[in-house]
């Protein structure tokens, strides 16, 4: 198996992989975009720069796409064994932890994107493995802007109230990432820390 990767937006682009896999042989391509789970605005534009690429080239390879893998065991087992790695680092224990995702306009929803359910189902599946309760793990979700409202609880007024409410320990984890990026890193690890800490609150 031949593993390639590409970028949606940035380089390496996914033509010129796609062009460099068939340039290889591979005459059978599985396209997985990284994103656990399924959202029109992130899994499908990642499909459709592929589709993009593959409408340009006359001669062209059998594609099917992965599923998300949101309530996959292997992707809920890497999770809970992630976050009990780090926990166990620490000379403290978070009296809750946030599941945070990125947001997306509630009206996607309405209209139909699974995401929102698929997001529910991770934190339960995780919930349950990890064996914690309802109030010890929670899910809201970032990085909303415009005037409409987005998907809810947002993680930002979350942090913020659970702080004035005197809760003192937490630590946030960003299931929907498989990699760190600059803005979770700003927004989660940088601007919801000093918001929690502004508020009382002391271990983040």
């Amino acid at each position: 198996i031949t593993v390639d990767w590409a970028m949606r937006y940035g380089k390496p682009e996914v033509r010129e992989r796609i062009q460099a896999l068939l340039g290889q042989g591979c005459d059978r391509i599985l396209l997985v975009p990284l994103y656990p789970q399924y959202a029109a605005a992130t899994s499908a534009t990642a499909c459709d720069q592929a589709f993009r690429a593959l409408m340009d080239m006359r001669w062209q390879p059998t594609v099917r796409v992965s599923p998300p893998y949101h309530d996959d065991p292997a992707y809920i087992d890497a999770l809970a064994a992630s976050i009990e790695k780090h926990l166990a680092t620490l000379d403290w224990e978070p009296e809750r932890v946030l599941t945070s995702f990125h947001g997306i306009p509630k009206s996607y929803f309405e209209k139909g994107d699974p995401y929102y359910c698929q997001c529910q189902k991770t934190t339960r599946l995780l919930r349950e493995r990890l064996g914690w309760s309802e109030g010890k793990l929670m899910i809201t979700f970032q990085s909303r802007f415009g005037p409409e409202e987005w998907l809810q609880p947002y993680t930002d007024k979350t942090v913020e109230k659970l702080a004035q409410d005197g809760i003192k320990r937490i630590a946030v984890l960003n299931p929907g990432f498989v990699s760190d990026c600059l803005e979770t890193l700003e927004e989660i690890a940088e601007q919801a820390a000093e918001s929690f800490h502004h508020n009382g609150g002391e271990k983040f």
